[in-house]
């Protein structure tokens, strides 16, 4: 049964309640917050168009997989304001990142919604279906965070002192409309009094880890130490680490799951010093079409985000700055893949289940072909 906790269903910026995606009230729009200028700048910026959906997904103004989501449902609504075509919409906000289910998921949703509507009407009802979609994302996340939570607690009571999780890259609120996956258990774990803390890994080589997971803990008064990559393994021989929760960007019917590069690492690690290690998720992240998670295609990204980083002077310029030597090749896969043999568990808003196809169908039994 799922174990209640106290109500704080908004993440907080500068101490106030906050979205990470909302309409303007008049549709004119879509407001976001721009993760291109975090840590370092706190900025929202408008989408007035179906251009500018599809290029916040592609430079990642907006990512991880729910808001990824959640941006293309809206984006579908700037489209039909423009007099944009339903199909010629979700053809180019397809193309802007492949790895992530939820943005098939949401087009689809979305043509599914509106497909069957004269033209006449479609605008209306584009706009209220993404706003649906939000809402439920935040819904679902709140659910799994609540289920996650009970798995901390159990720690907590069996040891002295917080409970020590370990995270990669942001799957928190920043990478959904509020909540978050991995850190969803986490916030409603330190909501409910239980004593954490949380290594966070920098996540080369965009460093979502150290930029965004690191921001927004801040924010929201969780404690937290940033480490190198590098440094997971060193501290779970250690026993400086209790728990391992990690989001996916898609998780295949036998529970694989793919995430940011490094996470397969980081689980290799967690099996060979018997830490648990678990994968958050909502069901709209699950793909069913895929048997296993050597059919998730992996996103190969620039070679300039390996070879130069952001960062911030003393003097509070941000730079871009080269890391390599000038002309270095650079590979740079964005995910990696993770067999569900080195997966604890997989907690979503249903509960928590064997990383298994059996177990995804013990929480999802509709999906029983």
């Amino acid at each position: 049964m799922m174990e209640r906790f106290p109500d704080n269903s908004r993440m907080n910026v500068h101490g106030h309640p906050t979205r990470t995606i909302a309409p303007l009230p008049d549709l004119s729009g879509v407001s976001i917050i721009d993760q291109t200028r975090l840590p370092f700048h706190y900025e929202r910026v408008t989408l007035h168009a179906l251009a500018d959906a599809a290029e916040a997904i592609s430079v990642m103004r907006v990512r991880g997989a729910p808001l990824i989501g959640a941006t293309a449902a809206y984006g579908v609504a700037l489209a039909l304001n423009e007099g944009i075509e339903l199909d010629r919409a979700c053809t180019l906000l397809a193309a802007t990142r492949p790895t992530a289910v939820n943005l098939a998921w949401a087009l689809a949703r979305m043509k599914s919604a509106l497909a069957h509507l004269k033209t006449s009407e479609q605008r209306g009802a584009a706009w209220a279906e993404a706003a649906a979609i939000c809402d439920e994302d935040v819904a679902l996340n709140r659910a799994l965070g609540e289920h996650g939570a009970g798995l901390i607690r159990v720690i907590a009571e069996m040891k002295p002192g917080p409970v020590n999780i370990l995270t990669h890259c942001n799957a928190g609120w920043l990478a959904a409309v509020d909540w978050g996956t991995a850190i969803a258990p986490i916030y409603a774990a330190h909501a409910a009094g239980i004593p954490l803390h949380v290594w966070v890994d920098e996540t080369r080589p965009r460093n979502q880890g150290a930029s965004l997971t690191a921001w927004e803990l801040k924010q929201h008064g969780v404690p937290y130490t940033v480490i190198a990559d590098n440094a997971g393994g060193h501290l779970m021989q250690r026993g400086q680490v209790d728990l391992c929760i990690v989001g996916t960007d898609r998780t295949a019917a036998n529970g694989d799951v793919a995430n940011k590069i490094g996470t397969y690492l980081k689980a290799l690690a967690a099996h060979d010093n018997g830490v648990p290690f678990y994968v958050a998720l909502p069901g709209p992240t699950i793909d069913w079409t895929l048997d296993s998670g050597a059919a998730i295609p992996i996103e190969e990204r620039r070679g300039d985000e390996v070879s130069h980083v952001f960062g911030e002077t003393e003097a509070g310029e941000v730079l871009r700055v080269r890391l390599t030597p000038e002309g270095s090749a650079c590979a740079n896969p964005a995910f990696d893949v993770t067999p569900a043999r080195l997966v604890s568990g997989l907690i979503t808003e249903r509960g928590i289940c064997p990383a298994s196809r059996a177990g995804l169908l013990g929480l999802y039994p509709e999906r029983h072909s």
